[in-house]
């Protein structure tokens, strides 16, 4: 689950973690009020959605219009907000639809002496969270490592110790901090660590991360990930959820218990399995396709699921075929031909349809399809299956 800036740094602020002021603003007239309450000469207004590239971001209503913006006035705050406000906001991640803005966050001006890079993530080849930074604060990471790769500096810390005041000393003087920005990094690198810990966090950014001119490190933005699989722990973070910023698609299967990601491509996968689903997508690219979507129906799909799982298949225009992927396993292939058939009937299908089968009981379930009388494609293999639905968009 992601959350909006503010919110990660209301929890920044409660673990500890060093902060700008800053005022949530949903009207023109709010950002305006936020302003003068931050006293200062300047402030920023940040739109405030789910993308990364929100200073460079433009508004499709307002191709002048950026999405964070500097501030020298309560008035130039409001019309800012105005024009920012209901508007369609389009970065480098959000892709050409973009994001409608809801929210601003309004935030004081800073004396801003450097701009660093902070990340924390699980490094899944130790098994340890790994705390990076680099000096190329501001910029897309992706294009430091890959370009300058030796500006980015790591420190992996065992989460039983917490990071450790040396490892936050040797990330800093790495980065070539000064003595006094150096003993804020002591504190302010061990309680977002903690942060990442405690919140079961799938990953932490923070992108600027700030020195100013009295030395003091601030976390100038704020990305949080929570791990979904830890979240009856924290019952508290749901009401952060945004759904309005989530693929209505994808809300819709996790209400139903099916692990769906929607993709750009035309052939639409029903899968028991997330290997094997990464496996029949990784087919149908090889054999010319494009997958439309991630889709894990898991070993125990009743015909309520399958049935849900094909609305929300067909219910994207793109998709002109689909393919059927199943391992009977716990699951008995003829019980999944028993749902496969009733949810055909329910939902209807006015694209080719391809079923591979395997596992227990799959010669009755092959007879089962045989004799349905249905529009549907048996494959002998997953290679056979992914060969004859690509085949079926040029039939």
């Amino acid at each position: 689950m992601k959350i909006h800036e503010y919110q990660a740094k209301a929890l920044f602020a409660k673990a500890g973690v060093a902060i700008p002021q800053g005022i949530v603003a949903k009207t023109a007239e709010e950002a305006a009020a936020a302003f003068k309450t931050l006293g200062g000469s300047i402030a920023v207004v940040k739109s405030q959605v789910h993308a990364g590239g929100r200073g460079k971001g433009t508004f499709k209503e307002h191709p002048e219009q950026r999405g964070v913006v500097l501030v020298k006035s309560a008035d130039d705050a409001k019309a800012n907000a105005a024009r920012m406000l209901g508007s369609t906001l389009v970065t480098i991640q959000t892709g050409a639809e973009g994001k409608q803005v809801s929210t601003l966050l309004v935030e004081q001006g800073l004396q801003i002496e450097r701009e660093l890079y902070l990340g924390i993530v699980v490094d899944r080849e130790t098994g340890l969270p790994c705390v990076m930074m680099s000096s190329e604060g501001g910029m897309n990471i992706e294009d430091v490592a890959h370009d300058t790769p030796e500006k980015i500096f790591r420190e992996h810390f065992d989460v039983s110790l917490g990071f450790q005041p040396f490892q936050a000393r040797k990330l800093a003087y790495a980065l070539g901090l000064s003595d006094e920005a150096v003993k804020f990094a002591q504190s302010f690198l061990p309680k977002i660590a903690k942060f990442f810990v405690d919140r079961d966090c799938s990953m932490v950014e923070i992108n600027p991360l700030v020195v100013t001119k009295d030395g003091q490190l601030l976390a100038l933005d704020g990305k949080v990930t929570f791990d979904d699989n830890a979240a009856f722990r924290h019952k508290d973070l749901a009401e952060l959820r945004d759904l309005t910023e989530e693929e209505p698609t994808e809300v819709q299967a996790q209400a139903a218990g099916l692990s769906y990601v929607k993709l750009d491509g035309n052939i639409g996968c029903l899968v028991n399995g997330a290997g094997l689903a990464m496996s029949t997508m990784d087919l149908i690219k090889f054999h010319g396709g494009e997958p439309a979507n991630f889709l894990d129906v898991g070993g125990g799909a009743d015909v309520k699921q399958v049935t849900e799982a094909f609305r929300i298949i067909l219910a994207d225009k793109n998709v002109k075929a689909v393919l059927v992927n199943i391992f009977g396993g716990i699951m008995k292939c003829d019980t999944i031909v028993t749902a496969l058939l009733s949810a055909y009937d329910t939902v209807g299908f006015t694209v080719p349809l391809v079923v591979r089968l395997e596992g227990t009981n799959v010669e009755l379930a092959r007879q089962m399809l045989k004799d349905s009388g249905k529009k549907i494609t048996s494959a002998s293999d997953l290679t056979d299956a992914a060969q004859k639905v690509v085949a079926s968009l040029k039939a």
